[in-house]
């Protein structure tokens, strides 16, 4: 959305949470608990939704659209939790009933080897998606004229859905914070850190941000988000590309350089 569709949105975790509530009200009620479709069914859902906020959020643009996609997420969240017979409202959705994968792996929460190995096949799923949606011809125009916008949101829209449907059924639980700017606050940072606009800068970003909140809350646990958010000012200011474009700038400088010292040493040989 960011880097290759030019939208900034911080209301992303609306449709993150559309697609776990989707799951996990599904379970929850006893209609249908069965993981991959249910996946399916929170990417529609959370479609759906992206379409629809999509044909009011994207007349605007810059600050305006930044406050409607904040004002979208808060709906959502309200809706949420005005309607507690059916999601639990403050308190959530608990203890629910995923069914076995394949019907023959469950989700353990206490051991939750499942649950890692399935998150990391739906990602490595989504990761071979994207990547073959940026490269095709309609991922081509979004980058070179970003045309076909309303599109563009409403399939990442869908694979935040999909995070959503996962995340709830990993966890067997699902409440009102993936409907929180906190979780779409993060999703940004990340992004930012690893360096938007590049497929691997989420990972790259996902991976330094879980180090650097490690680190910093063992050094100052009351307030380790003051030294994250000094970082996230120097990257801001002097790394606008991330760790990614860091790693990418001092790869060239260091071609540069040993490209400018072989005429040298060729013009030293007899």
């Amino acid at each position: 959305m960011l880097g290759y569709a030019g939208i900034v949105t911080l209301g992303h975790a609306a449709f993150f949470g559309a697609g776990a509530y989707t799951v996990g009200m599904l379970a929850k009620l006893g209609i249908w608990n069965e993981p991959l479709s249910g996946l399916i069914l929170a990417a529609v859902v959370a479609a759906a939704v992206g379409l629809g906020s999509g044909l009011v959020l994207l007349r605007t643009h810059g600050l305006t659209l930044l406050m409607l996609t904040l004002c979208t997420m808060a709906l959502l969240e309200e809706a949420a939790n005005l309607a507690h017979d059916y999601t639990g409202g403050f308190d959530g959705l608990d203890s629910l009933p995923i069914a076995p994968l394949f019907g023959v792996f469950e989700f353990n929460p206490l051991y939750p080897k499942t649950q890692y190995l399935y998150s990391l096949a739906v990602l490595f799923v989504c990761f071979v998606f994207v990547r073959t949606l940026v490269y095709s011809p309609f991922g081509q125009s979004l980058r070179g004229i970003r045309e076909n916008m309303l599109r563009m949101h409403a399939v990442a829209a869908a694979i935040a859905g999909v995070a959503g449907g996962v995340w709830a059924q990993a966890n067997a639980y699902v409440n009102l914070g993936t409907l929180g700017l906190d979780r779409a606050a993060t999703v940004l940072i990340i992004l930012v850190l690893g360096g938007y606009g590049r497929l691997y800068g989420a990972f790259v970003g996902a991976v330094a941000y879980m180090v650097l909140s490690h680190v910093l809350s063992k050094i100052y646990p009351t307030a380790w988000q003051l030294g994250l958010g000094l970082l996230l000012v120097v990257i801001a200011l002097f790394a606008r590309n991330g760790i990614l474009g860091i790693a990418e700038a001092a790869v060239r400088a260091v071609g540069r350089r040993g490209a400018g010292a072989l005429p040298s040493e060729a013009s030293e040989r007899p």
